[in-house]
């Protein structure tokens, strides 16, 4: 297919691609048969959606697209096993993850029972010190003095430490979206969209989903049973923080619960996620992209490189003040975070570009790379390179890493299938984001033998320099009621990238350096309009010093449109991605 706009090689060097015809009839379309505007149906034409089922994609709602928990494995007897400790009064423990899925999972649990009149206790694992996932002495000490331990976000693959619970006396309830193996945990339940004997589960969902079906489930059985439960509709803010920031693909329920999510998290009723948002500086209501760079990574700092259960007593706590505090020290960490990710980002980017970017894996392993940061360092190689990355930092022989991958490339099943071959120690995820462990004797083997494993499903083949682009556009026609109707075909994130124009033959009327690596530019068509743009990062590569010093060229400029909120005022922005001399 021909370059788009004529252009082979960019200033960041790729090549552009458009839609193809077929894809434009379909989106005229769309465009006579609903009377949407046209780069509406550009983006609805892409996912698929028939003339018909517009309207309720414009607008989906869970009873539409909300699977029915009971079609998945262990979930009557998980939500019966959860509101029979209530009902005993037992002491149940939740154990989480250390990211946002899993401080949100647990807040989740924390809110439903607090509603229920029960309290629950709250252990999150030290990231450097007892690493992913439940471990036998935890499990022991919390089974000592709790019936019932719930894992959230973790423990499809904790044979051992539930075992170990088991002798205690205590018994587990398994709530997670990660990839299951050939056998189970010897757990009471285990709710898994991704357990190998699911069949047209869900497997989309991240935890929060999949423990907010649970909810769901034990709300029909109270029901059942003549009780009536908590309002599950007002828990939507966390399982939309979740979602985003855990890079589910917004495809199915996925959209509805963040939508609606949304909604909620507007209201400003939740204490913890009011204070992330102010300590976040946000000025407008909440967006996927504020739950994606802005609350997240602060909510995860805390498991990064501070204390590991911050985001989830943040999440789940009722107190302004507290909720305050905790806020603010997760804004210290993550500042701290960004410094301690940036030195090992120019480290491993290094690295892997002298190992070549073309490979089916791009992959960097360093000395005293702090673990907490090798998972955002390893999604800047893969952003990079478009591969699957994985980024391993090294203390002394033992080495602890994290991967991200691309859209049809399963990096944790490859990395589960390294564990069951004896090249690592214990690794395993989802296909998107995966966790590994290794001796340094084992990595060179293990990388090869990854690289070969990705290879098989197309890693290799995959263009590194194209850049998706969904049409065109002039300066004019990016209004702000036009980038409301596009935003109204969101959310946008994984599995469902937000639009992305061009807009050509362009002249650059000024332009302005923000900070060390950012650009801010506006540019118009000659004919009086003109619309501004940010480029972030624009100095780390040639984009920025090209439109910085322009000398009157006129350019194809392409990125995503976007509202600008700014001391009151509501203006259109492009976040520019790319350019090309026109």
């Amino acid at each position: 297919m021909t370059a788009y706009l004529g252009v082979e090689e960019s200033l960041t060097g790729r090549r552009w691609s458009g839609p193809g015809v077929e894809l434009e009839r379909q989106a005229e379309a769309l465009v006579q048969a609903t009377g949407l505007s046209a780069p509406v149906c550009a983006v609805l034409a892409r996912r698929g959606i028939a003339p018909e089922a517009c309207a309720g994609f414009l607008a989906p709602t869970l009873r539409d697209t909300l699977p029915d928990p009971r079609s998945m494995r262990d979930m009557e007897t998980a939500a019966a096993r959860v509101i029979a400790a209530l009902d005993k009064g037992e002491r149940i423990a939740v154990f989480a993850d250390y990211d946002v899925d899993g401080g949100a999972s647990a807040a989740l649990l924390i809110d439903w029972t607090r509603r229920m009149g029960h309290r629950v206790t709250l252990y999150v694992p030290d990231r450097i010190d007892e690493g992913y996932g439940p471990n036998v002495p935890a499990m022991e000490t919390l089974a000592e003095s709790h019936s019932l331990i719930i894992c959230v976000d973790c423990g499809t693959l904790s044979h051992e430490p539930i075992a170990a619970a088991n002798a205690k006396g205590a018994e587990v309830v398994v709530l997670d979206h990660h990839l299951g193996g050939e056998t189970l945990p010897p757990a009471v339940a285990v709710v898994n969209p991704n357990r190998q004997d699911e069949i047209d589960a869900p497997g989309y969902l991240c935890a929060a989903g999949v423990v907010f079906l649970m909810l769901v489930e034990a709300g029909r059985q109270l029901r059942e049973s003549g009780r009536q439960g908590p309002d599950l509709l007002s828990l939507l803010d966390l399982v939309a923080l979740a979602t985003v920031a855990d890079v589910a693909p917004l495809v199915g329920a996925n959209r509805a619960l963040v939508v609606q999510g949304l909604k909620i998290m507007a209201r400003r009723t939740r204490a913890g996620l009011v204070a992330l948002a102010d300590v976040s500086r946000m000025n407008e209501a909440p967006r996927p992209y504020h739950l994606g760079f802005l609350m997240g990574p602060r909510v995860n700092a805390g498991g990064r490189i501070g204390k590991a259960d911050l985001g989830a007593r943040l999440l789940s706590t009722t107190d302004p003040a507290e909720a305050a505090a905790i806020a603010d020290r997760l804004d210290q960490l993550n500042t701290e975070r960004r410094e301690i990710e940036e030195q090992v980002r120019l480290a491993a980017m290094e690295q892997a570009e002298g190992r070549g970017l073309e490979a089916p894996l791009v992959w960097a392993a360093g000395d005293d790379w702090h673990p907490g940061v090798v998972g955002i360092v390893a999604s800047r190689l893969k952003e990079a390179s478009n591969r699957p990355s994985i980024v391993i930092g090294f203390d002394g022989d033992d080495g602890k890493g994290s991967g991200r991958s691309v859209s049809g490339i399963d990096l944790g099943a490859a990395i589960q299938k390294l564990a069951a071959e004896g090249l690592i120690e214990k690794g395993g995820g989802h296909k998107m984001a995966a966790g590994l462990s290794l001796g340094r004797a084992q990595l060179e083997p293990a990388m090869a033998r990854l690289s070969e494993l990705l290879e098989r499903q197309g890693a290799g083949a995959m263009g590194p320099r194209d850049l998706a682009l969904d049409g065109t556009l002039m300066p004019g026609a990016a209004r702000v009621e036009l980038i409301e109707e596009i935003e109204s075909a969101g959310p946008y994130g994984a599995g469902a990238p937000g639009p992305r124009f061009a807009f050509p033959d362009v002249q650059i009327a000024f332009a302005k350096r923000v900070g060390d690596r950012h650009l801010k530019v506006s540019f118009g068509d000659g004919l009086g309009a003109k619309l501004d743009a940010i480029a972030f990062g624009a100095f780390d590569g040639p984009l920025g010093p090209a439109l910085e010093n322009h000398g009157g060229a006129r350019f194809h400029l392409a990125g995503r449109l976007e509202i600008n909120h700014w001391n009151g005022r509501v203006m259109p922005q492009l976040r520019l991605d790319d350019a090309a001399p026109a």
